[in-house]
């Protein structure tokens, strides 16, 4: 094909505009799925802050702060974490989360799976780094035996595990429940939400919340990203198998549960607060019609 007043192959000038831009495709291509942009805020804000906080705790045996400092540490985590992606990849940092948002049409699903591998590796990167940042405090501590459970154990640094009582049933998804539908209140802009630029401090005020009213049983316990990549790290690292043994192989239950808790989360915020208000403003919409209809007559 010519242009017809040049006399050379449109091919040519299509040839050459696919040379010079791919490298700028390929760059915005990953910057839609997000990869790269949830990596970042999950590993270095979220993920480092709250294993980082839970290490100084354990390791520091309550001389370099208590269990608030891991609800503070997870808390501000997740606000610095919202400000650096929050604008481009949404911040969820959390897979049921990312999961919830396919089921109710905020997300794409073809997003998905990019969006739970940033996390994961995320994830994975800020319990290697801490791993590494403790690494003599994790010898002195258990002198050289890396344990998962017990007076010694180490391995709830990185994932969580439930505490003696619990059981399979009891550490199901009623954080997570609350957890989304605090998370939809706050940002639904046809209800009462937060205002714009406050969303991320009163969503990790949130998450310190959670912690501090429901963490006795499991820890957090609310977030696959969260737990599975460090679990996996852990036994790759020199806890072992154990990892997965440990608490009636409790493992699962903090992949499936938050998810369930999610759902239903969201379920109960569609049904128990949006459906309302989406009938109060169509009211509204509707009375504010009839009033222009009047005033013009």
């Amino acid at each position: 094909m010519l242009y017809p007043h040049l006399g050379f192959p449109l091919t040519y000038l299509w040839k050459r505009r696919c040379s010079e831009t791919s490298w700028k495709g390929a760059v915005k291509g990953i910057s839609r799925e997000c990869y790269l942009f949830d990596t970042h805020d999950s590993f270095s804000l979220h993920q480092f802050f709250g294993i980082g906080g839970v290490a100084q705790v354990i390791l520091g045996k309550g001389e370099f702060g208590k269990y608030l400092s891991i609800n503070l540490a997870f808390g501000i985590g997740v606000t610095m974490g919202i400000h650096a992606a929050g604008g481009i990849s949404g911040a969820h940092m959390n897979a049921s989360i990312s999961f919830t948002h396919c089921v109710l049409g905020n997300l794409p699903w073809r997003k998905l799976p990019a969006y739970i591998i940033g996390q994961f590796l995320g994830s994975f990167l800020a319990a290697s780094l801490v791993f590494c940042m403790y690494y003599d405090a994790l010898c002195e501590y258990s002198n050289g035996h890396f344990i998962v459970m017990g007076p010694n154990g180490t391995a709830g640094i990185f994932a969580t595990y439930p505490a003696p009582y619990m059981t399979l049933l009891g550490g199901f998804f009623l954080a997570t429940t609350v957890l989304m539908l605090c998370i939809l209140a706050i940002y639904d802009k046809k209800n009462n939400g937060a205002l714009e630029g406050t969303q991320p401090v009163i969503t990790g005020l949130l998450v310190l919340v959670i912690g501090m009213t429901m963490g006795i049983n499991t820890g957090y316990a609310i977030n696959p990203s969260r737990d599975l990549p460090p679990r996996i790290f852990t036994a790759i690292a020199g806890w072992g198998i154990e990892v997965f043994r440990a608490g009636d192989y409790w493992w699962w239950v903090p992949l499936v549960a938050p998810t369930l808790g999610s759902l239903v989360g969201a379920l109960a915020y569609k049904l128990l607060i949006d459906f309302h208000n989406q009938s109060a403003l169509e009211g509204g919409d509707k009375k504010g019609k009839d009033n222009l209809q009047t005033n013009h007559v």
